[in-house]
């Protein structure tokens, strides 16, 4: 699974992420960091009274790779 994550700094300087699961794989740098000025630009998002995506730091996309140690779900056969 890949995941677009997007690094901040809030207003009391702690770094802060955002992990978007479902973003699209394709985004250029430019675009990515338009929208997140645009997403700090808005201010909605406070903890402990720090806005925490107060400024854009960095963002990259993170490939996942799940291993499965035990499965007991059953499989439901394909209906033809």
């Amino acid at each position: 699974m890949k995941t677009l994550n997007l690094m901040f700094k809030g207003s009391l300087g702690k770094k802060h992420l955002l992990k978007l699961s479902y973003a699209n794989d394709q985004l250029n740098a430019a675009t990515v960091r338009q929208a997140m000025n645009q997403l700090s630009n808005t201010h909605l998002f406070f903890k402990n009274d720090e806005d925490i995506y107060a400024t854009p730091v960095s963002a990259k996309y993170v490939d996942t790779i799940p291993t499965v140690l035990f499965n007991d779900e059953k499989e439901t056969p394909v209906a033809e």
